[in-house]
């Protein structure tokens, strides 16, 4: 068993209120916190309405699936979220 934890940060251009920062970024966890290998936290930048950071904790069986599943994620993350991706690293747990 494998497991990984992938943190983005996110610059929220043009974001005014925690309101419009929860509209742009809330399809993550509707998206991704609903799939059964993985967990996902708004992690950091809670009360800036600017910036965010998510991390998304995935379980698979082996090193080679987490990798598919992180990298189909950030792409997906990068082509359909309203924030510009500032960093993204990966940890093994």
């Amino acid at each position: 068993m494998h497991i990984e934890c992938l943190c983005i940060s996110f610059k929220l251009d043009g974001c005014h209120s925690l309101k419009d920062k929860r509209q742009r970024l809330s399809g993550l966890r509707d998206r991704y916190g609903k799939r059964p290998e993985m967990a996902v936290i708004e992690s950091g930048g809670a009360d800036i309405h600017e910036q965010a950071e998510w991390s998304f904790i995935v379980v698979a069986a082996n090193r080679a699936n987490a990798d598919r599943l992180l990298q189909k994620l950030e792409e997906e993350i990068a082509t359909t979220v309203d924030a510009r991706i500032v960093s993204a690293s990966r940890h093994v747990l």
